[in-house]
């Protein structure tokens, strides 16, 4: 994956200087006119792309619609473009559909209508989103549902083994992974006994030890202390793996990603600080 240019630029916010993140344009597929628009634009940037020989989106949403049954539609003609490298943020309210929008992605909710594209593949049918786990790493919103062996280590060890890689390899992989999020030596603790934000580490770290191409991150930071906080919010800057990150917490998603969007009333708006 090619390199990315990203900036800090200070903007005025009271009395104080509030930094947000920035992308050059070009490095994501845009034209600096098109980087900050969304879905009346996108259709457009899409073939500027074509036009320049830049690499495809990641990920390519067009008029998704989707609602549960008996319910309120919770998508209607949604559109969402994902470029190499880059990062988006999710905020939204309780029940806008963030979770499901997550889960569509993977294929573990279908769609009603449109298309999804991920990865250079258009993916219709269940089937489709077989190959996705190990290039798309999902960490759930409940860590719960994401820990299921014993100890920590069987847990982080589990992605790569089904990877394929050798038990030295996995090993390997394992302390790496734990001790870049302050987890080292924590391989032969009870899963079941670590506290919410333990867990929470511990999910994430399973799902960066399979190295995935793309991140769907759905409250990364959720019931972890301030300095567990700032150490995935380190991590996470670092990582050129493009990401589509929800969260509650506006001024995280604004530190470390190029785009942050607002998903309301089954459509998404950029988020204006």
């Amino acid at each position: 994956m090619g390199s990315r240019v990203v900036t800090e630029q200070p903007q005025p916010k009271g009395d104080k200087m509030a930094f947000t993140r920035s992308v050059d344009p070009q490095q994501i597929g845009l034209t600096a006119a098109a980087a900050g628009s969304l879905s009346s634009h996108e259709d457009s940037s899409l073939s500027e792309r074509e036009a320049n020989g830049l690499p495809p989106p990641v990920i390519n949403v067009r008029n998704l619609e989707f609602s549960f049954d008996g319910q309120v539609r919770l998508f209607s003609h949604l559109d969402f473009t994902l470029s190499p490298g880059e990062k988006v943020g999710l905020l939204g309210p309780n029940g806008s559909g963030k979770t499901t929008f997550l889960h569509i992605l993977m294929g573990l909710i279908p769609a009603y209508a449109g298309t999804i594209e991920i990865l250079g593949r258009v993916r219709r049918h269940p089937s489709d989103f077989r190959d996705l786990p190990g290039q798309v790493g999902l960490l759930f919103q409940d860590s719960d549902d994401q820990l299921f062996c014993p100890t920590v280590a069987e847990d982080v060890a589990f992605g790569p083994f089904n990877q394929g890689k050798s038990p030295r390899e996995v090993r390997e992989i394992v302390r790496q992974t734990l001790d870049k999020l302050g987890l080292a030596g924590w391989e032969s603790r009870i899963t079941y006994r670590l506290s919410g934000g333990e867990k929470r580490l511990v999910a994430l770290a399973t799902v960066l030890a399979m190295e995935p191409q793309l991140l769907l991150l759905d409250e990364p930071t959720a019931g972890l202390d301030e300095s567990a906080c700032a150490r995935v919010e380190k991590i996470l800057s670092a990582l050129p793996q493009s990401m589509v990150i929800v969260s509650h917490d506006r001024g995280f998603l604004q530190r470390i990603c190029h785009r942050v969007l607002v998903l309301k009333d089954g459509r998404l708006s950029l988020c204006h600080a």
